[in-house]
């Protein structure tokens, strides 16, 4: 089994102010294409059962950063529909927490998520919060709804968005931004006030039109920001390169481990130094993914040789 704990943000970059603390990532690159229950324990079904039709499938279609997403719809030859469940390990009860991702929806498909309280196995149906809609049943494109309509936003079809929740569990209360923008303004009730902790997100294929990706779930208690930068952002240049790779970065850069499009990884350095240079002389031309550590961010940009 794999487990995956990678911090893959890519031009649009989550970052994580004083107050908050990571908790759990996933950007999908280090698991096989297919069924992602069994490759991780942060990923279960509805049922609770690997292997069904409800399981969300590691793809190469759409990617935010790197090369893999997870796909979500109706399910495969007609036998879905598939139904992810993203565990919060620690099961916040108290204090602010925020859950963020990526998603992608095509023209004429619906995206879909709800926040799951206690879980269960199978899974009961403790809706911390209550289902959120991205082109309802391909009804209304380009605009996204709560179940009862009570707050609509626009988000866009064909590009990748980035999907925020700010978590107050003392005040059960809750804020969404979509796309940066305050689709549910802070301090909306929870859908379920006994609910006794935020288990997680459940993502879901409710019709026929239902197909989305989802790409870098972030999961940390306290606020998330994606306004301000930290000693863990670099850059790398040049792209494509030819033999050294330079990393560009505010911090000490602790170790930078390249994988190839299949997820073997065939280089791997320690620097411990601020703004290394890597040696890729010795690899074949083609694409990489180079995964850096700063501190206890990691973060994976793509690479051409």
């Amino acid at each position: 089994m794999k487990k995956i704990y990678l911090l893959a943000f890519a031009l649009c970059a989550f970052v994580f102010n004083t107050n908050a603390q990571v908790e759990q990532t996933d950007d999908f690159e280090s698991y096989d294409l297919g069924d992602i229950s069994p490759q991780s324990s942060q990923w279960r079904t509805w049922s609770g059962d690997e292997g069904t039709d409800e399981e969300g499938q590691v793809t190469f279609d759409q990617a935010n950063s790197g090369f893999q997403s997870m796909v979500i719809g109706p399910g495969q030859a007609g036998g879905g529909p598939q139904d992810q469940l993203f565990l919060v390990d620690s099961q916040p009860n108290s204090g602010e927490y925020t859950l963020a991702w990526q998603m992608y929806v095509p023209s004429n498909q619906e995206g879909f998520f709800n926040i799951q309280g206690e879980i269960t196995t199978p899974q009961a149906g403790s809706f911390l919060l209550t289902d959120h809609y991205f082109n309802l049943a391909n009804g209304n494109p380009g605009v996204g709804q709560t179940a009862d309509a009570s707050f609509t936003w626009d988000f866009p079809h064909d590009a990748w968005f980035p999907v925020k929740i700010i978590f107050d569990m003392e005040a059960q209360t809750y804020q969404l931004m979509v796309n940066e923008v305050e689709a549910i303004p802070a301090g909306t009730p929870f859908n379920d006030i006994a609910a006794p902790y935020l288990g997680g997100i459940d993502f879901f294929a409710p019709s026929e039109f239902s197909l989305f990706y989802v790409d870098d779930v972030v999961a940390g208690a306290g606020v998330l920001s994606t306004d301000d930068f930290s000693a863990d952002v670099f850059s790398v240049y040049p792209n494509p390169v030819k033999d050294i790779l330079n990393i560009e970065s505010k911090a000490t850069v602790n170790s930078v481990t390249v994988y190839d499009i299949l997820g073997k990884e065939v280089l791997s350095a320690r620097p411990d130094a601020v703004s290394p240079s890597i040696d890729m002389s010795g690899l074949s031309s083609g694409a990489y993914l180079v995964q850096v550590t700063i501190g206890k961010a990691t973060k994976t940009v793509k690479v051409i040789k």
